[in-house]
């Protein structure tokens, strides 16, 4: 039976989270279809967690000024967001032309064909002459079923293994070129809104879990309350999916989705009536305590691989589904937005579910050190499976199996590893710097990193390398704790013994 203190932070989670659920997932997807690159994607998602890190001491800020109006002001975030994301429906998305030309087209009648072999999932083809009604660029998909030297794009016969194929479905480019992108009204007014809805969904998101801890107390488990976020978000982003491909089909775009992000967002407010905000203590001296904090070589292990963990993530969850859409145009697959809706609902409601039920066991079980460390290998098997899949759709069950063992179990080890290292009194502190670094540096990382990545050596590539650097990573923080750090005392420890070495000492 549910506590009936606990029914406003659960139905918080759910309706929060199953308000992002049809949208967050989907933004760099839409910035894809507004012409927008993957470097320029990547730089911009990498600057906002820094933006996050400002965000969080400000809120608390004007709540410590205006003490008596924090639900209102928490309420008036959660409005801000659901606005912002809500409003990106009215940007226009570019619109791209689909033509069947024949291949000695391609090859023999262009002036000037460019091809760019740097990637293996594409190569781009620039035709001058009037064999395509008219001079574009196009960026031609690589079809698995031919040889390389043999296939500039999805071939229309898929029994020409091998042989040299005649006719070609070739999609325009909608990619803006940079000077341009950046004199287009469009493409900041989609910023401003990402920057402004983003930066209000990570500070509620940041104050629901401080709730939470004050309602709960060391009564109840976290995880089980938050668990209700997971079961929102990929509810409503499998709901979304099947609505934007299949029903409502007088709204375009991403009308049904915003449409459901409302509902949502309004039934959250509702939700948010009942509850109680604490107040949050701003640290005396943050910057004191971290150097004080920085002395020992276990803290720094620990959040440099923090960083790392991070990186993989963030890169996963900005490039995912861009790199689902990119290879949904090789297989030629029809409602790609129920595949992208259905992975969601797999990683929220699969392994997510399970591993934060199960996950307080694992690390009883494995130790913090040996846990952190399978859970970087889990990420390498996940990017590396996603890299060498033959359909978009066992995208699905791989997310399914190893969105838990990956991201909801590194995030448990986060949060127990920073708390058990962490000095007497400065537990906050290290869970703020852990949490900053993971989600803000780290996410920085890997969004500007796997932008170039995506762009100059193609997805397949990119997923393989941070499937090697994860793997590499997991190795390294085992051997590094095994051989240096193995007989090094955490702070708390040392303390703890230092302590009782000074009470045995006192001839009082």
């Amino acid at each position: 039976m549910v506590e009936k203190k606990l029914i406003p932070i659960k139905a918080h989670f759910f309706f929060f989270m199953a308000a992002l659920g049809p949208i967050l997932p989907q933004l760099q997807v839409f910035g894809k279809e507004l012409g927008i690159s993957s470097v320029v994607m990547g730089m911009v998602t990498g600057i906002l967690p820094f933006i996050y890190l400002l965000a969080k001491p400000l809120f608390g800020i004007i709540v410590d000024v205006h003490r008596n109006c924090r639900k209102t002001i928490f309420m008036g975030l959660i409005l801000i967001m659901a606005v912002c994301y809500g409003c990106i429906i009215f940007i226009p998305l570019r619109t791209y032309n689909i033509y069947n030309v024949n291949i000695e087209d391609v090859i023999y009648r262009c002036d000037n064909v460019v091809q760019n072999t740097s990637s293996t999932d594409f190569i781009d083809v620039d035709c001058t002459s009037e064999c395509l009604t008219k001079m574009e660029k196009y960026q031609l998909y690589l079809n698995t079923y031919t040889t390389s030297n043999a296939s500039l794009c999805d071939t229309t016969d898929e029994n020409q293994i091998g042989e040299l194929p005649c006719t070609f479905r070739c999609k325009e480019s909608i990619e803006i070129p940079n000077e341009v992108l950046l004199k287009t009204a469009s493409f900041w007014f989609f910023i401003i809104l990402l920057s402004v809805g983003t930066i209000a969904f990570n500070v509620v998101n940041s104050i629901s879990d401080a709730v939470c801890f004050d309602v709960i107390g060391d009564q109840y488990d976290y995880g089980k309350q938050r668990i209700w976020g997971s079961i929102g978000y990929g509810l409503t982003a499998l709901l979304s999916g099947y609505a934007m491909d299949n029903f409502l089909i007088n709204m375009e775009g991403y009308g049904p989705a915003v449409c459901i992000m409302l509902i949502f967002a309004t039934l959250d407010l509702f939700s948010c009536v009942k509850l109680d905000l604490p107040i949050i203590p701003a640290p005396e001296n943050i910057w004191k305590e971290l150097r004080h904090l920085m002395k020992y070589k276990v803290v720094c292990i620990f959040l440099i691989f923090t960083i790392i963990a991070g990186a993989a993530d963030g890169f996963l969850t900005y490039f995912l589904l861009w790199y689902v859409e990119d290879i949904s145009e090789q297989y030629d697959l029809k409602n790609v937005k129920v595949l992208e809706g259905s992975i969601i609902a797999a990683e929220s409601l699969g392994g997510e579910i399970l591993f934060f039920f199960i996950g307080d066991n694992i690390l009883k079980k494995l130790g913090h050190v040996t846990c952190f460390s399978v859970c970087f290998l889990c990420y390498a098997l996940r990017l590396a499976v996603i890299s060498m899949v033959s359909s978009p759709w066992i995208i699905v069950g791989v997310e399914f199996f190893l969105q838990g063992p990956s991201y909801a179990l590194t995030y448990l080890t986060i949060v127990a590893y920073a708390n058990d290292i962490a000095p007497s009194g400065t537990s906050a502190t290290m869970q703020g710097i852990a949490a900053g670094l993971d989600d803000g540096l780290g996410y920085a990382l890997g969004s500007l990193t796997g932008g170039i990545l995506y762009r100059y050596i193609g997805p397949r590539r990119t997923f393989q390398i941070f499937a090697a650097s994860s793997a590499l990573a997991g190795i390294l923080h085992y051997l590094i704790h095994l051989c240096f750090l193995r007989k090094t005392a955490s702070p708390r420890r040392y303390e703890a013994e230092y302590s009782c070495v000074s009470q045995t000492s006192n001839p009082l």
